[in-house]
């Protein structure tokens, strides 16, 4: 080959690299135009402003709330508000509340040797924990059997649009027209927005929560199924939670509510954390529990079924 003809083959090359990157360059910016357009103007708008003031970074979080995923719903807002107007609204004269019971579904032999199951699968665990927070595994069994199935069933909702949806809708305006009742003086219309807004309020540090949990584990903030109003992982925690009790029992480095032994750690020390002794009375452990799910029926299943399982175990061994 000669110099004149290979000299000639490389200014073609890098003539053709060129047209490649221009042409790459042109198709970037152009989906970037789009992404722009996707979520300029959006409904989203005063959510990912308020985010970029509370320091998240605004590309990334405008580029979030521009997936096609993402649907606001208002009438998660508006359910809670629904319910919380007809409490207020009642004529009715309130009856005794219902005497707290054990749910005695949770006592059917099948879940209690599934809970069982469960327990002596992770016995080594709960000996490591009962000595790190002194919460005995039958109470942590319990607690998941009553709140996730023993981890089977973690929520058939969306955490990222539910809590994003109800923090939008602080604005009152844009749930209003779902307001059941019409017979709303000015006096209660201007309770049901202030409540509104602080249910709006709380949404917004549980959505700030999950993207920051998300974030932590390398995932992606709409693809972590929650409970209606956002609970999350096998121990049913809210985000906000997470940081303030979530351990990594696991010893990754992370904190993974959907990672069984991250879950049992960090159930743990949350019950830990409200008081929980071995030594305690049942009424004193009943209180503790019911931190956990502000139900006095809940509690006592909770207890119940951990008692069942205890019971097991002394008859089997393990």
């Amino acid at each position: 080959m000669s110099p004149w003809t290979e000299s000639d083959s490389r200014h073609t090359d890098r003539t053709k690299r060129a047209a490649i990157a221009t042409a790459l360059a042109a198709v970037f910016l152009f989906v970037l135009a789009l992404a722009g357009a996707a979520f300029a103007g959006s409904l989203w708008d005063p959510l990912v402003d308020r985010l970029a003031a509370d320091g998240f970074d605004r590309r990334k979080t405008a580029y979030l709330f521009s997936s096609p995923d993402l649907e606001f719903s208002p009438e998660i807002m508006a359910r809670k508000m629904n319910v919380l107007l007809n409490t207020r609204l009642s004529t009715r004269e309130p009856g005794p509340p219902p005497e707290p019971e054990v749910m005695d579904r949770y006592l059917n032999p099948l879940l209690i040797a599934g809970a069982y199951a469960f327990y002596r699968e992770h016995r080594a665990d709960f000996v490591v924990i009962h000595e790190e927070y002194g919460v005995p595994g039958e109470v942590l069994t319990a607690l998941m059997l009553l709140e996730t199935r023993l981890g089977m069933t973690t929520g058939d909702y969306n955490a990222f649009t539910i809590l994003a949806s109800m923090a939008l809708a602080r604005d009152f305006s844009l749930i209003e027209d779902r307001i059941e009742r019409t017979d709303i003086k000015a006096e209660t219309r201007a309770w049901l927005v202030r409540r509104t807004e602080e249910k709006g309020d709380w949404a917004y540090e549980e959505l700030k929560a999950l993207i920051r949990y998300a974030r932590g584990n390398n995932q992606d903030p709409l693809s972590i199924p929650s409970s209606v109003y956002g609970a999350i992982g096998l121990c049913q925690f809210m985000p906000t939670s997470v940081g303030h009790y979530g351990r990594d029992g696991s010893g990754d480095g992370r904190i993974d509510l959907f990672e069984t032994r991250d879950a049992l750690h960090s159930m743990a020390n949350y019950v830990a954390s409200h008081g929980w002794k071995d030594s305690l009375t049942w009424e004193q452990k009943l209180r503790v529990i019911y931190r956990y799910n502000h139900s006095e029926s809940y509690a006592m299943t909770v207890l119940a079924v951990a008692e069942k399982i205890a019971k097991t175990r002394e008859l089997f061994g393990g």
